[in-house]
């Protein structure tokens, strides 16, 4: 069964990114948001889901509209915060079991980011939830991304810092990563298909340009299985673990660690206007 981590990465990749189709190119294009922007909701309707109906879990832009559909309400949080789900402590209000509908207008022209979309989802669960909530440092299970012996065979980006970062994983099992810190790799892995948070313990800060191949198992991809892989073909990449060190010089070490987690303090059920 497909997590919704990960339907949801789909969902924010065909909504946020700005790699496009050449057919696609040819379509008028949405025009993005200043990037120093701080949009809220300007109108957002909000009311439970009709989960008899088997539609997904995701996030998509239609014109000036921002929907979020069947979201659970747990999984909202760790989308607008960054968060993976199991850093958040919410002490099994029946709430989180709830799944929503939301459809809002933002209050400024144009195109949100991903950083501005989370940000306009956060500031809706504080003022429609009532979400009030402080961090800790727990120690939990986690994957811990650290320096192999052969490593680390990364190449520095060629691009500014204030340039965009890129993250984007697909089904010829290729991670693509621009731009990017390995905190940053970190906090996309665990959003997007491992079921533990990621910490960086490299030491590392630069920024890298990097794709990383491999063959997920199915806790991994949100892919339809292929027949045709195998882990006896030599051609084939192979697991994430053995693929990080081999292509990347780093390791991927489940690993016990201190992490900050969100503790809940206080969300209700909003009313839907």
């Amino acid at each position: 069964m497909l997590s919704l981590t990960r339907l949801t990465l789909i969902s924010l990749l065909t909504v946020f990114s700005s790699v496009t189709t050449s057919a696609q190119s040819n379509a008028m294009q949405p025009v993005p948001m200043a990037s120093d922007a701080d949009p809220s909701f300007d109108v957002a309707v909000i009311k439970p889901s009709d989960t008899s109906v088997p539609r997904g879990t995701g996030i998509r832009n239609n014109g000036r509209h921002i929907t979020a559909f069947n979201f659970p309400l747990g999984e909202l949080i760790a989308f607008s915060y960054g968060l993976h789900q199991k850093q958040i402590i919410n002490n099994t209000s029946p709430i989180f079991d709830i799944h929503f509908d939301i459809d809002g207008v933002p209050d400024i022209a144009g195109h949100p980011n991903l950083a501005q979309s989370r940000l306009m989802f956060q500031k809706l669960l504080i003022s429609r939830f009532k979400l009030a909530f402080h961090y800790e440092s727990r120690v939990l299970p986690a994957y811990a991304i650290q320096l192999a012996n052969n490593g680390p065979k990364l190449a520095r980006t060629t691009r500014k810092p204030s340039d965009s970062t890129g993250f984007s994983y697909n089904c010829q099992i290729t991670l693509t990563v621009r731009n990017a810190s390995l905190t940053d790799v970190a906090k996309g892995m665990q959003e997007a298909f491992l079921e533990k948070p990621v910490v960086d313990q490299t030491g590392l800060q630069d920024r890298y340009d990097f794709d990383l191949n491999w063959l997920p198992d199915e806790s991994q991809s949100y892919c339809p299985v292929d027949a045709t892989h195998s882990h006896s073909d030599p051609d084939k990449p192979t697991s994430i673990y053995t693929a990080m060190q081999e292509q990347l010089g780093l390791k991927l070490i489940p690993t016990k660690t201190s992490i900050e987690v969100m503790v809940i303090d206080h969300i209700e059920t909003p009313s839907e206007n």
